[in-house]
């Protein structure tokens, strides 16, 4: 996957999981559960994060075909 494409797919993956947490339509809703309805929104968040960390982190992984920047 090229680095452009990384970058929308990490900005996808940010932008569903905000957009989730501020629905309010959820797998467990917080009017019924209290505060254990957070649950569903945090692991959204931090699956999130975790694939926007992986998407972005695998920028500084030359893509194969480029040559390294002259120091």
């Amino acid at each position: 996957m090229n680095r452009n494409r990384r970058i929308l797919a990490a900005v996808l993956v940010a932008a569903g999981a905000v957009v989730y947490g501020l629905s309010p339509i959820d797998i467990i809703p917080e009017l019924l559960t209290g505060p254990f309805g957070l649950v569903d929104d945090l692991g959204v968040l931090g699956g999130a994060a975790f694939a926007v960390w992986k998407l972005l982190g695998s920028r500084r992984q030359a893509d194969p075909g480029t040559t390294p920047p002259a120091a």
